[in-house]
């Protein structure tokens, strides 16, 4: 019996010496807060931008003005782990001259084409330097 209690008493004290550790980790424990990018905040931006465009195409509107704000896709400030590198600055070339063939009222290429293709270019870009937005841009798309 006294085996037992002295086990049982050893047991305690091991587990409440674990608490207190657990208490103190928790003290000690920092949580970093996620703040995003200027690159980050844009593509947001750029995102609420083309959804508005789908909707406005899909009620038969046509879009009227080239937001300019798109322009800043060249001076954001990347992530502090990411740089620009050629890759990415074919894409954000490529992305703002397909951007403008939206608002291009010459061409015979139907909008939605248009419209498709600057969401395609974005899934590309995405492919290449970060995939985590991908399924949330596919829904940009116009079927």
């Amino acid at each position: 019996m006294r085996a037992f209690l002295f086990i049982f008493l050893i047991f305690l004290s091991c587990n409440s010496e674990n608490k207190k550790v657990s208490k103190v980790d928790a003290a000690k424990k920092q949580y970093e807060m996620y703040v995003p990018s200027e690159m980050a905040i844009h593509m947001n931006y750029m995102f609420d931008i083309q959804e508005n465009i789908k909707n406005q195409i899909k009620s038969g509107n046509t879009p009227k003005d080239f937001p300019e704000e798109i322009l800043k896709i060249h001076t954001a400030k990347l992530s502090d782990f990411k740089e620009r590198n050629q890759n990415f600055e074919a894409f954000s070339h490529l992305f703002v001259e397909r951007f403008e063939l939206i608002f291009d009222t010459t061409t015979l290429v139907p909008i939605e084409q248009r419209y498709n293709d600057v969401v395609n270019l974005c899934i590309s870009c995405h492919q290449t330097e970060c995939a985590g937005p991908i399924p949330r841009i596919q829904k940009l798309l116009i079927n």
